[in-house]
């Protein structure tokens, strides 16, 4: 029954790379993790200002609504959009 193969099981693999191969592969990946490093640092710094002007509009608009109350005037802007001019009084009820 023996047909002459052998019964073990060859993985093919490539040979591992020499000395000049595994620093340009280190030099590579510290190229990146610097990289990277970098880039999550203006990530985050990038998203602490725009956190930061939020924080401060937010801060603005309750300090000036809040000083409008006091006043008791809210200023605002408007525009007409049609004008009409009446002659006739309301109605008033029991007349």
């Amino acid at each position: 029954m023996n047909n002459g193969h052998d019964p073990r099981i060859r993985i093919l693999r490539q040979p591992a790379p020499g000395l000049l191969g595994r620093v340009c592969f280190g030099a590579l990946g510290l190229v990146v993790l610097v990289a990277a490093f970098f880039f999550v640092g203006l990530a985050l710094a990038t998203g602490a200002v725009f956190a930061a002007i939020l924080a401060l509009r937010w801060w603005w608009l309750r300090r000036k609504l809040a000083r409008e109350l006091r006043t008791g005037t809210v200023e605002g802007e408007y525009r007409v959009i049609e004008a009409v001019v009446s002659d006739r009084r309301p109605d008033r009820a029991g007349e």
